[in-house]
């Protein structure tokens, strides 16, 4: 029951965290709200562009948003979303991958993207691992 009570706090945090930075892309499109940092690291030379990619970036942060809420929800209703969270756990282990097509190892071994890659690549397949291994038992219901 402590082990069920503990993934249930891990899964609302996790969804916590991930609406927060979801919030900030957003809300804050390209050049974010600031809560991770300055927003002043570009200069606009074609607004028109600017201005589609802001939005299409916007939308990936609500996109992130409904993850997040999937996540928080879980932590709630873990019967009914287990599978969707395991799925959500390898889409962000998958996504992760897509980092590595930048091609710079000096960006992603950096400190500023280094424990996004551990979360993506350990972090949510342990998770996904954990909310196998914590499925009740049919002789035991009482186990949820």
């Amino acid at each position: 029951m402590k082990k069920l009570r503990l993934l249930n706090a891990v899964l609302v945090l996790t969804g916590a965290a991930i609406i927060f930075l979801s919030l900030n892309v957003g809300l804050g499109g390209i050049r974010t709200l600031g809560w991770q940092g300055s927003q002043d690291f570009l200069n606009v030379t074609d607004l028109a562009a600017f201005l589609t990619r802001d939005s299409h970036v916007r939308f990936i942060g609500g996109v992130w948003f409904g993850v997040g809420a999937l996540f928080m929800a879980g932590g709630f209703a873990l019967e009914k979303l287990r599978q969707t969270l395991i799925a959500l756990c390898a889409v962000i282990a998958f996504a992760g991958l897509f980092r590595l097509s930048a091609l710079n190892m000096d960006t992603i071994l950096s400190a500023a993207i280094a424990p996004s890659m551990i979360l993506e690549f350990l972090g949510f397949p342990l998770l996904a691992v954990w909310l196998v291994r914590t499925r009740p038992d049919i002789a035991n219901p009482s186990v949820v």
